[in-house]
């Protein structure tokens, strides 16, 4: 038997994680419920773990499953980026769409609406340009791109914007970190004065984090590391004594699965909004704007 699960039976554990119920779960997933049954049954062979319990009242993913949904819906999102951006380079049809996003939104929510997008226009190849924040916006004030992306708390009054959607940053450690134990929530003070690894400038993560400590009175100073991805952000603080500062779409597998531990802020806004931008005199029409409307509506 291959160790490699089947992609359908990921679908469905997470289907049921969702609904509670393994024939809402097949019923989503245009199935039979005994062939969904036997898939989750094959998985649990596979994986050598019980994952859902089953009762006359439904079905519900226990303890282990848990931490095996947050890796499905890990490796579905994956596949889904792999399949779009397989079919992005074999698509040779001459309309064309170019879009720009911050690193966050182009890995966590794009994939997403680029695939709602792409289901009401197959023959229309769009392709997605990612940088961190500021580098969009140089897309977009450039006239490269009609419309952009981004994460930074106030984007230049030379562009115009649109909230598409709300995120919040989190504060996380690794789990040998004597914050990964503490019960009291942290301050501001606190935040500036400890191993703090940071994203590069540019990064509406990090303006979103300068902004939240100015309006406390505690600026940051001088940043101890810089790193230019989310990834080893992540990593440094999952295997060392650092402090990281994320976005709650990035860490949500980490936290899931205890590579890293949320540790509560006192005092400190880290909410934010992702916004669409773009020239005004370039108000996006046609196909980006139907893009917009789609990232709306996704939350």
């Amino acid at each position: 038997m291959s160790m490699r699960p089947d992609l359908t039976a990921l679908e469905i554990l997470v289907r049921v994680a969702e609904t509670g119920s393994l024939g809402a779960a097949a019923r989503r997933l245009g199935m039979a419920q005994p062939n969904a049954s036997r898939a989750l049954a094959r998985l649990e062979r596979q994986l050598g773990l019980t994952l859902v319990v089953r009762t006359p009242g439904g079905s519900r993913v226990n303890t282990e499953g848990e931490v095996v949904v947050a890796w499905a819906r890990e490796a579905l999102g994956a596949m889904d980026r792999m399949i779009l951006g397989a079919r992005s380079l074999a698509a040779e049809q001459a309309a064309h769409l170019t879009v720009a996003a911050s690193l966050t939104i182009a890995e966590y929510l794009a994939p997403r609406w680029l695939a709602r997008f792409r289901r009401a226009h197959p023959d229309l190849h769009v392709s997605l340009a990612v940088g961190n924040s500021g580098e969009v916006l140089e897309q977009v004030v450039a006239g490269r791109v009609p419309v952009g992306f981004v994460e930074t708390p106030a984007p230049p009054r030379i562009v115009a914007s649109t909230t598409v959607a709300h995120d919040a940053l989190v504060v996380v450690v690794g789990p040998m970190h004597l914050w990964a134990r503490r019960r009291a929530a942290v301050h501001a003070t606190d935040l500036v004065a400890s191993d703090l690894v940071l994203r590069e400038a540019g990064s509406g993560t990090r303006d979103t984090l300068v902004r939240a400590l100015e309006r406390a009175g505690t600026p940051l100073g001088n940043a101890r590391m810089e790193l230019a991805s989310t990834v080893a952000v992540k990593a440094a603080a999952a295997e060392g004594t650092a402090v990281a500062v994320l976005s709650e779409l990035a860490v949500a597998a980490e936290l899931a699965t205890g590579q890293l531990i949320a540790v509560p802020v006192e005092g400190l806004d880290l909410t934010r909004s992702l916004r669409a931008v773009w020239l005004p005199e370039r108000r996006p029409d046609g196909a980006a704007a139907e893009l917009v409307r789609i990232a709306k509506s996704a939350g």
